[in-house]
């Protein structure tokens, strides 16, 4: 990997809603821990609804010393005609916060790294950082189902769009953005469209509507920049916990990973929890899909 610029500040943001504010505790000190290069990070928190005790021990999880943490409501992030589309996925309304997430760092910023807060970072994320994206928009992973034609993943409606089948599909969980090419050229109003236009369709919100959008115009990655946790992966660099997350009994995760995930999170204020049981993950999920199939039939 090349170094493209000479910065001494790595540029983070994440999103979370208070459900999930535990991973991040765990995010945030596996990227300390592993952190050897000396940039200093500006992390840069989206918070949906994330409550004061949970934001004292995310808080209390960054070294100063590494970390500078800069906090962000909903409110202040999207647009105030934003309406969030009315897909009928269990995906949470937080994960379409990332298409946003370009706007809330400074204007001047040249590179931003965008990570789901359902990871850890076992390498050190300066490589990642100066990964030269060779004029790309952004760079990313292949996902799962790997191509837009895939018959369980990809993009469902690839042909009605056009969509050559055998194009990649990539996974929208880590992404290392170009901010001012994606606010030129508006890519988030694109993606909403995309996702508005096609919503029966749509089938993991916003990774759907930025495949649409996006095909082609990405800089494939190192595929251990977004291991998945389902499968083993030689020499992960991050760990994608897809699926039933670590923190319920019932996760599906490798064992090994499922292990390192404890191990920073131990490392924080979080060091007694104790996974939940499998009900609340699905009282959960099915609360998010009632909601949204009611919205889907107002006007």
């Amino acid at each position: 990997m090349q170094a493209v610029e000479n910065s001494d500040h790595i540029t983070i943001v994440v999103a979370t809603d208070n459900f999930y504010a535990i991973l991040l505790a765990a995010l945030i000190k596996s990227i300390e821990v592993n952190h050897k290069s000396g940039e200093h990070i500006d992390l840069y928190i989206i918070d949906d609804g994330i409550s004061t005790t949970n934001k004292g021990k995310i808080a209390a999880s960054a070294s100063p010393e590494v970390f500078t943490l800069h906090w962000f409501t909903t409110d202040q992030v999207v647009p105030p005609d934003f309406k969030a589309p009315k897909d009928r996925s269990a995906f949470p309304v937080t994960t379409y916060l990332r298409l946003f997430s370009p706007y809330i760092i400074p204007a001047d910023a040249g590179k931003m790294i965008y990570l789901d807060v359902d990871m850890i970072v076992l390498n050190d994320i300066s490589e990642l950082w100066h990964t030269d994206l060779e004029n790309r928009l952004f760079g990313a992973v292949i996902d799962l189902s790997e191509t837009v034609g895939s018959s369980w993943g990809g993009i469902p409606n690839y042909k009605e769009l056009g969509l050559d089948p055998a194009a990649k599909y990539f996974n929208a969980g880590m992404m290392l953005i170009n901010p001012k090419k994606w606010r030129e050229q508006d890519i988030s109003a694109k993606v909403i469209k995309a996702i508005v236009d096609n919503i029966e369709s749509v089938n993991f919100a916003d990774q759907y509507g930025l495949n649409v959008v996006l095909v082609n115009q990405w800089k494939e990655l190192d595929k251990r920049w977004n291991s998945f946790s389902v499968l083993h992966s030689e020499d992960p660099y991050l760990i994608h916990f897809l699926d039933i997350k670590p923190i319920f009994k019932s996760n599906n995760t490798n064992k090994v990973y499922y292990g390192e995930f404890y191990k920073y999170l131990k490392m924080t204020p979080y060091k007694d929890f104790k996974p939940w049981s499998d009900y609340k993950r699905l009282f959960r999920k099915a609360l998010i899909k009632g909601v949204k199939l009611i919205k889907s039939k107002l006007p």
